[in-house]
Formats: structure tokens, sequence, C-alpha cells
């Protein structure tokens, strides 16, 4: 500490906070990161449609979504230790609940109450470090806390792989409750209760209009992308209904006497820039992890285990890179390091159109492993540079900033390049779909998984020659995937390109040294 800095409450024990804070992170992402490997058997073992899939991942990122900037209003209120407790346990009893989940709406209805839990834990643990650690070490601590998240990524498929080789889908569930223990009581060993000292007036009307806003715009685009179109009543009303309640919410703040967010911060462009990076970052993560978790299962039949594994070079490369990327924006400047992670990015996407039917493993590895360096260089350095324009007294509303705008990319990213997905691999498919029964077309035009289930359905009913026919469209739909997958991944390049651009222009580079310290 320097003579001028004043030690926080908890600086003495802040590297066990930080070793708690990481278990919380781990607890929320994993669960939600989790599911992804267990979308087919939940198709096959409870009956879920590709849309009730679909709102089983939406229905968490919805209501997380919706709630990230209110539990952050309420734990610069309240005391962001007491909201930790509250999150883990209730995203330990929704997730006890959701394991044994009778019907695909049972699931979606504890899938939303887990993204209740999942709110009030994530942002929190971000503005508790904002607290606890000084300026000078916040970038190693924050570099530490993403690259946690890098793990939890693709450390919640392997996980899930693990599990569903020996149990049945629901204990994917169950696997993150003992470590949603282990955190609460880590936080009532370790972590300090702080809150902002003179917070004011409650603005009821901007945390309202927060939730109504978020709600709708995450709504419309889940809705969109599931296939709904883009220009239905069903998608525009909420998501233009979502626009103009942020735009209410953002002129009230700037004229409030007691806002719950500084509106005026997003006029610093190190803010704003580093808030649509880290939005790209988790659309082109999110978006990616979505496609790639059903070509490995449905293209390159490996299990829940092995597609969980396969994944791993994404979350080495993120902890590896993401506690380094502070380091290297402090000696060049955050511009220059989220512009190479940017295009690094955009590299493993275009490495994607090498993946085929028979590609090796090792091509799979080194396109995985450039991807996951380059989105470790992009969230340490970005979620530093919109933590340290925010002041510590209101690290909850800055920390909920952060992780909206990751919620919002990453629903644009599953609902956006899986429309894209979903069309291109009707298109690339055409009439071969028409060997499956009529009533089974429709959906299984939409996916491989749903292909490849309606041609197991089919050879389960005996009939000899439409069993035939309905496996000759086994290879068409594999090579219709992976054509499709090309196609989506160009457009995933593109936005990582365009986030490229938006970082080069408007991060800030490298800070000019500090001068000598003057009595």
């Amino acid at each position: 500490m320097t003579p001028t800095e004043e030690p926080s409450p908890g600086y003495a024990r802040r590297w066990w906070v930080l070793a708690t804070m990481t278990v919380c992170l781990l607890v929320v992402i994993m669960g939600n990161t989790i599911l992804n490997v267990a979308l087919p058997t939940l198709q096959r073992d409870l009956g879920a449609t590709q849309a009730e899939l679909q709102w089983a991942i939406d229905g968490y990122i919805l209501v997380f979504a919706g709630l990230l900037f209110t539990w952050g209003v309420v734990g610069d209120r309240i005391g962001r230790r007491r909201v930790l407790l509250i999150g883990l346990t209730i995203f330990a009893l929704a997730s006890v609940l959701a394991a044994f989940s009778s019907s695909p709406l049972e699931l979606i209805a504890w899938r939303a109450v887990m993204g209740i839990g999942g709110a009030a834990v994530q942002p929190t643990t971000l503005a508790v470090l904002t607290n606890v650690f000084p300026p000078r070490e916040r970038g190693r601590a924050i570099g530490i806390w993403a690259g946690t998240a890098g793990i939890a990524v693709a450390g919640g498929p392997l996980a899930g792989g693990a599990v569903l080789q020996h149990f049945w889908w629901g204990s994917v569930f169950l696997v993150g409750v003992p470590v949603a223990l282990l955190g609460i009581v880590g936080v009532l060993a370790v972590v300090p209760e702080s809150k902002d000292p003179s917070p004011g007036r409650l603005d009821v009307p901007g945390v309202l209009l927060s939730i109504a806003a978020l709600t709708g715009i995450v709504y419309g685009i889940i809705h969109g992308g599931s296939g709904a179109g883009w220009t239905t009543p069903g998608v525009l009303v909420p998501l233009v209904g979502g626009l103009v309640l942020l735009a209410l919410f953002v002129w009230l703040q700037r004229r409030s006497t007691h806002p719950a967010l500084d509106v005026s911060l997003f006029r610093n462009p190190a803010f704003s820039a580093a808030a649509a990076a880290l939005g790209l970052n988790f659309f082109a993560l999110l978006g990616a992890t979505f496609y790639l978790v059903y070509y490995l299962q449905g293209v390159r039949e490996y299990s829940p285990l092995q597609s969980g594994a396969a994944l791993i070079p994404v979350a080495l490369g993120m902890a590896i890179m993401a506690p380094r990327s502070s380091g290297l924006a402090e000696r060049h400047g955050a511009k220059a390091v989220c512009g190479t992670g940017f295009l690094l990015i955009a590299l493993s996407f275009l490495g994607i159109q090498l993946l085929d039917l028979t590609s090796p493993v090792w091509l799979l590895v080194a396109v995985l492993s450039v991807q996951g360096l380059g989105m470790g260089m992009v969230m340490a350095p970005a979620t530093e540079s919109i933590m340290s324009v925010v002041p510590r007294e209101k690290a909850g509303a800055g920390a909920a900033v952060n992780n909206s705008v990751r919620q919002i990319g990453g629903a644009l990213g599953v609902a956006i390049l899986g429309s894209v997905l979903a069309a291109s691999y009707s298109g690339f498919l055409g009439s071969s779909v028409d060997a499956l029964p009529p009533g089974a077309r429709a959906e299984a035009g939409q996916s491989i998984v749903a292909t490849l289930e309606a041609v197991r359905e089919v050879r389960g009913t005996g009939d000899g020659d439409a069993a035939r026919a309905a496996v000759e469209i086994v290879g068409p739909a594999r090579e219709a995937f992976v054509s499709a997958m090309h196609v989506t991944a160009v457009f995933t390049a593109v936005a990582a390109l365009v986030a490229a651009g938006v970082v080069l222009r408007w991060l800030p580079g490298r800070r000019p040294p500090a001068g000598p310290v003057t009595d």
C-alpha cells in the first residue's frame, strides 16, 4: 500500500477473498454452460422439442440478464456479502429442483429461478474484488477472475459430460450444489461486508425500468433467434419496447438526483468501447459453444464427455491468457491487447472452415486454442477498463453493467448465430428431409440432433423400408450441418473483426509512465 491509499476492509485477506469469489463465479457459470452437452440427452430422455431446449438455456439467460442491474444496485445498498449469500442459496435450491424436473416446462421454470440466484452472484463477485483490492493490484485480481470465467465456460461441458457417462440427465444440475455450499462457507468466513455508505433514496422507477427494458430486449432477441421471424409482432414488440424503455431509463437517470446508474459513464470512450468489446466477445463465445457442441456430438459422434473434453483448449487458452493480459495491457495498452485478441478470435473462426466430417483432432485443438487465447486477451483488460472508471461505492452497479453486456452479447450470439445455423442447415439439407415421415420433417429440418433423433425413431418402428430411407439421410444431414457451421463461423469472424475495429478506435492506448513522486 502507498501512503495515500487507505486499506479497504478485508485487504489483509484479499487473496482468500479472491479464491472465494472464483468459487462463487464457478458455480453460476458452470451451472449455465454445463447444460450444453446435456441437450441431446434431454431431447431423447425428456422428450424436449428444439424450442424447449432453446428455452432451457435462454430461460436462465432471460431472467439473469433482466435482474443483473437490479441485484447490483441492491448489493450497493444492503451489502454485497448479504447478496452473495442470498444468491448462492437460491441458485443451489433451484439446481436441486431442476435436477428432478418431470417435464421440459418444469425444467425451464427452475432454470429461470436459477437465473435469479445467478444474477445476484456474478456481478457481486466483481464488485467485492473492486472494493477489496487497491487499484495497483486490481488488474491482476480481475485477470484471475476473468480466467476463472473462461475455465467455467468450457469446464461446465466437461463436468456435464463426465456425470452423464454414469448418471441421468438431471445429475448435471447437482454438480454445482456442493460447490455453492463451499462458496457460502467461504463468504461467511473471509468476505467483508461492503456497501455504498451514502446510497440516498432508491430509484425504484429506474430499477423497474431496467428490469422491463433488459427483459424485453433479451426476450425479443431470443424469440427472434428461435425461428419466429425477426419482423413478427412477437419479436418486434418486446424488442422495440425494450429499446424504448431503455431510452426512457437513460433519460430519467440523466435527470435524477439519485440515479441508479450514472449514465454519463458511457460518455467515457474507455467505458463504452470496453462494454462493446465484452458484449462482442461473449457473442462469439456462447454462440460458438452452442454450435460446436452439435458438431461434436451430431457430426463427429462424440459422447457428452468427449465433446466436453474437446472444449478444454478454449478454457485453457482463457485461463492462461486472462491473468497475463492485465500485465500486457499495462505495458502496451488495452487497445493493442484487446485488438490483437479479437484478431486471434477472427482467425480461429476462419480456421473452423477447415473442420469437416473427418478432421484430425489436433486441428480442432489448434483452432479452439487460438480462440481461447484471443478471448482471454479481451476479457480482463476490457473488464478493468469498465471498473476503473466506476466509483468504488457504486461497484455493484458498475459490475452489473459489465455482466449485462456479457449476457446480452451471449443471448445475441445464441439467437443470431443459432438462426443463421438453423436457416443454413435447412437450406443445405433441402429435400433430403423428405425421406422422413411428414410429421417429423419440420422439427428434423431445424438441427442435426433433431434429424438424427427422427431417424432413430423411424428405425425403432420396425418398418424396414422406412428405416432404410431414413438412414440414407444421415450422411447428407452431417454434410449439411458442416456447411451450415462454416457459414455461421464466417458471421462470427466478421463480428470479431468489427469488435477489433471498435477497440482499436476507442479503447485507450498505453498509459504514460507515472512521474517521480515529490514531497
